[in-house]
């Protein structure tokens, strides 16, 4: 077997958020990890929809990036987004 070959492996501490919240139409189980690893975006995991993405302020601005990155219709999405407004 040949040697393994890392593009990185660093180790980082971290700060963790864990938050639920109720919407009008779904529950939001989420842990919210802030890193200096990705330029001071978040990394968001949606831990019951098995979904996580990297956002930022501008991310949340963007047309359809909730909506794709976490499997939401608009409404929900925007529940989501006036949540992440609030700390990203």
């Amino acid at each position: 077997m040949s040697e393994r070959f890392f593009l990185y492996d660093d180790t980082e501490n971290t700060r963790t958020r864990f938050v639920s919240f109720v919407g009008e139409n779904q529950r939001f189980d989420l842990a919210i990890v802030q890193t200096g690893r990705h330029y001071g975006k978040h990394l968001v995991l949606d831990m019951q929809g098995n979904r996580f993405a990297i956002i930022g302020p501008d991310d949340l601005e963007e047309e359809g990036y909730l909506e794709f990155a976490f499997q939401l219709n608009e409404e929900d999405a925007e529940e989501l987004r006036s949540f992440l407004s609030e700390i990203v």
